[in-house]
């Protein structure tokens, strides 16, 4: 199974010539970010903002059978049941052998036990629109996946982001060690010392 960060909260995730992107965002919507113009056989969306739902990016290929159930947990985009902003889903991808978790907008703290024995979880740690970095290490240290991969934050480094939110280092200050691995994909064959595997977004502005 291989993983790609698109960028934002987009991911592609493929098996065997069947692909799901999940979470393309709008064009023009995240700064720093170019347009998602992908082909795919499925599109997820974990909730219905312009970030998250822009299904027209993706062109789906027909045919082929996949080798992927999807279990939806559904959560809150804030803190306050989704009276600020709605509702929020959590796929849990699963191809018989490998478990990822896209914890999409997550914005609660959440009690669920088929987060645990994730072999990769891709959670959220920029806060405002989301939980924040130190609810987010919380959230990894409680469920011990294999591997996380952090997702919607800012970087002033390589210039993408929202302004509002914050970058990484909040959350990264909760562990030791942390791999920024040189790419925007990971395998799911991959085998890392480091619980926490930065990707650099395919999709960065050229």
């Amino acid at each position: 199974m291989k993983i790609t960060w698109i960028g934002h909260s987009c991911f592609r995730i493929e098996k065997d010539g069947y692909a799901i992107v999940v979470d393309p965002y709008c064009d023009g919507s995240v700064p720093g970010l170019e347009d998602v113009r992908e082909e795919a056989s499925e599109v997820l969306c974990t909730h219905e903002h312009s970030d998250h739902n822009f299904r027209e990016g993706v062109s789906i290929i027909k045919g082929g059978a996949s080798p992927f159930t999807v279990e939806t947990i559904d959560t809150f985009h804030d803190d306050a049941e989704g009276s600020k902003r709605g509702g929020n889903r959590i796929f849990i991808i699963s191809d018989g052998e490998t478990r990822i978790a896209h914890l999409g907008d997550l914005g609660c703290t959440i009690d669920n036990e088929a987060l645990y024995n994730l072999d990769v979880m891709l959670i959220p740690v920029g806060g405002f629109f989301t939980i924040d970095g130190d609810t987010a290490a919380e959230i990894v240290k409680k469920y011990r996946p294999r591997i996380a991969v952090p997702m919607h934050y800012r970087s002033d480094d390589e210039g993408f982001g929202f302004d509002v939110i914050s970058t990484l280092s909040p959350f990264a200050s909760h562990f030791e060690r942390v791999l920024a691995k040189d790419g925007s994909t990971i395998e799911s064959s991959d085998v890392y010392d480091e619980n926490i595997v930065v990707l650099t977004p395919s999709h960065l502005t050229k």
